[in-house]
């Protein structure tokens, strides 16, 4: 019930997500806790103690959701922690822990339970006073065990048997100490004054008193400051509670005193909820104390409260029982009190609280205080409740309108005559939606209406809501299916549910329940475009669904929604078309003439999927679009153009929503072949869709793709439908005007008008491109091509591409003209694009923006191959090209590279030959890896494309592609790269021959490489000396040289002169300006001179060992050059001289001087 009414969860969140826990099903560590509590006797203080009563929180937490499942362990734990408790010899420490433990289980389970499982014996009352008393309130390390629950032994012994006789005064001061703290032993200490002033001993001589101290702490505290809302917290509490569970007489004396303090205190003013929410309740249980408890003749009853009632008269054959018929209430003549109204009047007030706290315990208030009203007045509450659901109200009155309904139809307080208005401002809450700024709000609003529903399926017989199915069945059916969030959508499903189990009478409940259950309705995307056909297959539903999607959703102030919706409409035009066409469509054509930009934009694009659906519905009977529009709509559409451009379209929200709107509208009306050939329309549609290509570089990037998307998509439909002179011929004046045109945008100084018109090129139909198809390949082929002025144009030379690979699809691949189709003679020019791109690895501040036309130069290659089968040379370089991208480091990119690659080996459809090592390539790529392997996984993918290292055509792009992958900055592709290469070379080491190609490509890799970044950084710890020593040279690049460091250490084991010159990089680094290169060389060359004890003589090792582990090699330079030259006499290699160097800041630099 509270999750439907978005009751003290606070519920009513607009955005709907949810974790769930899995579902316990029993206290899973009944058998360790009475090992762990009793272990807990030996443990004292300290923080083996904290650690203890950590374990109990985090065993404890899991029940949060599930406290029920403690229920039959609670006496036996509590038993173990009073045995504790109660035994002298206990020590303070474990006594403390133990009340620690009670208190972390009553959190849990809450003191309402736990509370009845305390030991009522009178001796327990003085141990326990004693213990509490001796505290300081103020001590946040012991509130916790020090909680005045633990004198719950009072609440049963008469005075007459406490010892001693001073228990009685001395207790109500020590609980108001506690009544001003600001930890839980507040709440308890409210509790328990309640339970002690109420007592039938205690009231005559301590309530007025208390209740007098409580008065006069609450007037003098004030709101606005921390002490004071402390202390009201305190006071309203206790007050609440000793009008709660006082008895009504003892109470009604002093109620009118403290309303009138509480009016006083002004709470609904405070900032504070937890104030609002207490001053709520209070009111309330002032209000019952003013009215005498009874239970309302006049009420509507349906069945009876007991079980063997309901059954005896089901075993007297009564299907049904007729409700309770109302009564004149008996005590209609007793006066109301005054202060009856005043309490009304505030929980009214509350209903419309900011917080949805304040709101709930108003609305159950209004269901309590109506329930003990005479039928008249109970009827003006009701009225007051109706009064909330004005539209000049907020939704935060709405929400608490539609609470209080809930709480007065379930206690059988709204009677049938009242169901007329309360069903109507229900129907209105289920589609309450108000935008606010940049957002809306009603969800609460939504969720507690679904509520309304729920309570009214359990609480009227359905003869009384026979007259309403109609309407709240299809109101709860849209919310379950058509609401935004998904809260509204499961509580509207439950409630839709428990009508049709409770009341039976919604049409083909049980059908739509089988689809459009809880869990169904999640799914947005779901609801909206599959359970939505599926309900609207039945009449009831169709229409009024069809009119909320009109009404509600096309305008939404949310764009995914007004897209899911015309896509919708869309689907349900095909159930109900003659309602579509004659009633709809002419109010979608009004609507695009709107102010609002949202229903203008919904409309226009609803206009076009409705038109769509009625020409598909045509088409299955060979009829045209015309027979389901009249002449009148037709002129409607071709308006929608002109009434958009009487503007300037310009940019910002509003061009961008009606560019979009009115290409999707273009699109869908060429594709229902609507009769404009020849029409001006045309050439307007055509300026409009050439406009937009322009103009994207003005467009916001959150909507770019999409309009370009939707321009192309216009562009490709329009030619197709009027540019046709003959079949298979174009109108050559226009064929001329569009290639010229858009040959000539490709030349933009602006990136997004070339991808638009690159794009909007390869969308052309064949016809149009027919005859000039080498001419379109060259324009292309130039955007494809890097240079230096557009090296910055990565998109332009992406969609450049795509385009290429979709003309090569609409032409096809065939012997002609090379102007025709893609033939021997042009396919050149296709490759030299797609080989070009595929070497392309630009990065800026996006990344690797080279990457993303990887999918589209595979594709093309791939798509050409599968046709064609190309020439050897070409299909080796193609499958060289792609074994390439399929080593490197991008997961996604490697993976559709490799899916490429084995698509285009294992291809049946002819065979593609001139594959190299294709038995080869099969073995170590069978079939079943296409399907089992996760190419995306690094730990998968380079374990097998190592493997290709042995085939020489493909060692040196694999092994390329490698050295990138080797110093990626991911983690894993890091490490599963290396792992693989290295199991690769352990392999082939007793090999000279393979080792050997497999050097002598790296060092080829290298020098094609040398100085460039992308792949010389990663493959340092790789290469030989003598490109590592030129390829460091004045570099300030510290990962490059830190990455040379180890190069020239692991060169060390080599003996004679590669060894000597490694040494004398090594003294040159350790005086590197750098004080990080110095440090990290001597801990690298100490490492090496005890592994590789042979490179140092046994005579001098101890003391170049000392030298490198002693030195502070990021001291001054005149320092650490001493030391350094120290090493150079003792390893043997000359010491580097200084040479000067004329420069503008003339500087000294060493170089190496060799005998």
């Amino acid at each position: 019930r509270h999750r439907a009414a978005g009751g003290p969860r606070g519920g009513g969140g607009g955005g709907g997500h949810w974790s769930f826990a899995p579902a316990l099903k029993a206290f899973g560590e009944s058998a360790e806790t009475p090992v762990r509590v009793a272990g807990s006797a030996w443990l004292g203080g300290g923080t083996a103690a904290a650690w203890r009563a950590r374990w109990a929180w985090i065993i404890m937490d899991k029940y949060q959701e599930q406290p029920h499942l403690l229920d039959p362990h609670l006496e036996w734990m509590m038993n173990l922690l009073l045995d504790i408790v109660q035994d002298q010899t206990s020590p303070a420490s474990l006594v403390h822990l133990a009340f620690k433990f009670l208190y972390i289980i009553t959190k849990v389970r809450g003191y309402k339970t736990f509370l009845s499982l305390f030991p009522h014996e009178v001796a327990d009352v003085e141990p326990v006073l004693d213990l509490v008393t001796d505290q300081n309130p103020k001590d946040h390390e012991v509130s916790d065990s020090a909680s005045p629950s633990r004198l719950q032994p009072l609440r049963a012994c008469p005075s007459s048997l406490l010892a001693p006789p001073l228990t009685v005064p001395v207790l109500p001061p020590f609980l108001q100490s506690y009544l001003i703290v600001s930890d839980k032993a507040r709440d308890a200490a409210a509790v328990l004054m309640s339970r002690f002033i109420t007592r039938p001993d205690v009231k005559r001589s301590k309530m007025a008193e208390f209740l007098d101290w409580s008065l006069c702490n609450l007037a003098s505290s004030s709101f606005q400051t921390l002490q004071g809302v402390i202390t009201m917290d305190g006071m309203l509490q206790a007050l609440a509670q000793i009008f709660k569970h006082g008895k009504r007489e003892d109470c009604l004396p002093y109620a009118a005193t403290v309303l009138r303090c509480l009016d006083d205190c002004k709470l609904p003013e405070s900032n504070q909820t937890l104030l609002r929410k207490l001053g709520v309740k209070l009111v309330q249980r002032l209000g019952l104390t003013f009215l005498k408890p009874k239970v309302a003749a006049w009420r509507y009853q349906r069945g009876c409260r007991s079980l063997a009632a309901n059954l005896q008269f089901l075993a007297e054959g009564q299907s049904e029982q007729k409700p309770l018929i109302p009564t004149e209430d008996a005590d209609e003549d007793d006066d109301v009190p005054e202060g009856v109204e005043s309490v009304i009047e505030q929980l009214l007030v509350g209903l419309k609280d900011k917080d949805t706290v304040v709101r709930w315990s108003a609305a159950k208030g209004i269901g309590r205080m109506a329930g003990r009203l005479p039928k008249a007045l109970a009827d003006d509450v009701v009225g007051s409740v109706l009064d909330c659901f004005s539209f000049q109200e907020t939704d935060k009155a709405w929400h608490g309108g539609c609470l209080a309904l809930a709480e007065l139809g379930r206690r059988g307080l709204l009677l049938p005559s009242r169901l007329v208005d309360v069903v109507a401002v229900i129907l209105k809450a289920l589609t309450y939606d108000e935008k606010r700024g940049s957002c809306s709000v009603g969800t609460n609003v939504r969720d507690a209406a679904c509520y309304v529903c729920w309570a009214f399926a359990r609480a009227y017989e359905p003869q009384e809501l026979k007259p309403f199915v109609t309407a709240i069945s299809s109101a709860l059916v849209i919310a379950a299916v058509f609401d935004r969030d998904v809260n509204c959508r499961r509580a509207a499903s439950a409630a839709f549910q428990e009508n049709v189990g409770r009341q039976g009478t919604f049409p083909h409940g049980i059908d739509i329940l089988t689809t459009a259950d809880y869990f169904a309705v999640g799914n947005r995307t779901n609801c909206f475009l599959v359970i939505s056909v599926y309900v609207a297959g039945f009449p009831e539903y169709t229409q009024p669904m069809i009119d909320h999607l009109v009404t509600m959703k096309i305008n939404h102030w949310d764009g995914v929604i007004r897209e899911l919706a015309v896509k919708a409409l869309h689907n349900l035009t095909q159930r109900a078309p003659e309602y579509s066409a004659t009633q709809v469509f002419p109010r979608l054509l009004s609507m695009t003439l709107s102010p609002d930009l949202h229903t203008r934009h919904g409309s226009i694009l609803a206009c076009a999927e409705v038109a769509y659906a009625l020409y598909k519905l045509a088409a299955q009977e060979n009829r045209p679009v015309t027979d389901h529009l009249d002449e009148q709509a037709v002129q409607g559409l071709k308006q929608i153009h002109q009434q958009v451009c009487v503007q300037p379209l310009g940019v910002g929200l509003g061009g961008e929503l009606m560019r979009q709107a009115v290409c999707v509208l273009i699109e869908k009306l060429s594709l229902s072949k609507m009769p404009f050939q020849g029409d001006t329309i045309i050439d307007g549609w055509q300026w409009l869709i050439n406009d937009t290509l322009r103009c994207l570089h003005l467009i916001s990037s959150h909507s770019r793709q999409q309009i370009k998307d939707a321009a192309v998509s216009a562009l490709a439909t329009l030619c197709s439908e009027y540019y046709m002179k003959e079949p298979g011929e174009a109108d050559p004046a226009i064929q001329e005007k569009l290639i010229t045109q858009y040959l000539a945008e490709l030349r933009s100084p602006e990136e997004m008008t070339r991808c638009g018109f690159s794009l909007a090129l390869g969308a052309l139909p064949g016809f149009l491109l027919k005859g000039r198809l080498q001419q379109v390949l060259a324009g292309l082929r130039a955007v494809t091509h890097t240079s230096p002025e557009d090296v910055n144009f990565p998109e332009s030379r992406r969609d450049g591409l795509k385009a290429i690979a979709r003309i090569c699809q609409t032409v096809g691949v065939k012997a002609g003209a090379p102007d025709e189709a893609v033939c021997s003679e042009n396919v050149s020019q296709i490759y030299s694009a797609l080989l070009g791109c595929m070497n392309d690895y630009t990065r800026d501040s996006r990344g690797d923006v080279g990457g993303w036309y990887v999918r589209s130069r595979g594709d093309v290659g791939f798509w050409y191959l599968r046709s064609k089968g190309g020439v050897g040379a070409c299909c080796e370089r193609i499958m060289c090209c792609v074994a390439q991208q399929a080593s490197e480091k991008i997961d996604r990119f490697r993976a559709h590279a490799i899916s490429v690659f084995l698509t285009l080996l294992h291809f049946d459809s002819p065979p593609i030959p001139h594959v190299p090592h294709r038995g080869e390539l099969e073995k170590l790529f069978p079939r079943s890896d296409v399907a089992s392997v996760n190419w995306n996984a690094p730990s998968q993918a380079f374990s097998r494309i190592t493997q290709l290292l042995g085939l020489p055509t493909y060692r040196y792009p694999v092994l390329l592609g490698l050295v990138v992958s080797l110093g990626g900055l991911t983690e894993s592709t890091v490490r599963h790269s290396t792992q693989s290469l290295f199991e690769y070379m352990k392999g082939v080491q007793r090999d000279p021959q393979a080792l050997g190609s497999f050097s002598e490509t790296l060092l080829q890799i290298w020098e094609d490489n040398l100085l460039n970044d992308r792949s010389g950084v990663p493959g340092l710890p790789v290469k030989l000396l003598a490109l590592c020593k030129k390829e460091i040279k004045n570099s300030k690049d510290v990962q490059k040289l830190l990455s040379a460091i180890l190069v020239f250490c692991g060169m060390v084991q080599f003996p004679g002169n590669v060894r000597r010159s490694a040494l004398l990089q090594l003294c040159l680094l350790l005086c590197h300006r750098f004080p990080l290169i110095r440090k990290t060389t001597a801990s690298q060359v100490y490492e090496t001179l005890l592994t590789y004890s042979e490179v140092v003589g046994a005579d001098v090792l101890d003391e170049v060992v000392t030298v490198l582990s002693d030195t502070a090699w990021d001291a001054e330079l005149a320092v650490v050059r001493e030391q350094r030259n120290r090493l150079c006499d003792l390893l043997g290699v000359p010491r580097p001289q200084l040479v000067p160097q004329v420069t503008l800041s003339p500087t000294q630099h060493e170089a190496p001087v060799l005998p």
